[in-house]
């Protein structure tokens, strides 16, 4: 087996990755009941299993962005301008998502924007963004940490949408039935 990359410089993973701890500063300037809306609502309920992932993701998302500060990105190569093609095209959804949210009344579900293509934007954004330091570094062990990252958003988006349809009924059901979970057209009708 390869052994991973594993060494300090300056075009490494976390050029790409800086884009997370970014946003997280943006949502500290903006007013208090947008921030309240950037994560999970605080009157969703979770058992025991759900808190769990949440912390398993919250490890592999601290996991990642440390080892990105370690894992050089290959520059000047295919790879390198592949990967930073799929980082322009996550970051793009990331700041349209992060708008969309700042700009919906906080009794409405995110519907409208970007939320029309996908109903979970902002996890999508984050797999492009791994993704793209997967490819740009050609790392193996990046991409195994996308894809397990992928599954345990899954289940987070899952819960979510459990949660909104419970607060937001049959309105929220029409925008299931019209909205891929991840990426699509929207559906008309």
């Amino acid at each position: 087996m390869i052994k991973p990359a594993f060494e300090i410089g300056l075009c490494n993973g976390w050029l790409f990755m800086i884009v997370f701890l970014l946003q997280w500063l943006a949502v500290l300037l903006v007013p208090r009941p947008i921030v309240e809306r950037t994560g999970h609502p605080v009157d969703l309920s979770q058992d025991r299993r759900g808190k769990l992932l949440d912390k398993i993701t919250e490890i592999f998302w601290i996991g990642a962005t440390l080892y990105s500060v370690f894992l050089p990105l290959r520059a000047g190569t295919a790879w390198f301008y592949g990967g930073l093609a799929i980082f322009v095209f996550g970051l793009a959804i990331l700041i349209f998502a992060t708008f969309r949210v700042a700009r919906t009344p906080a009794e409405e579900p995110f519907t409208g924007g970007i939320y029309r293509f996908s109903r979970h934007p902002i996890y999508l954004s984050m797999i492009f963004i791994y993704m793209a330091v997967s490819v740009a570094a050609v790392s193996w062990l990046f991409l195994v940490i996308t894809i397990a990252t992928f599954f345990l958003q899954r289940f987070q988006a899952i819960q979510e949408e459990h949660y909104c349809l419970e607060k937001f009924g049959s309105a929220y059901l029409e925008y299931m039935r019209r909205t891929p979970r991840w990426l699509g057209r929207p559906k008309q009708g």
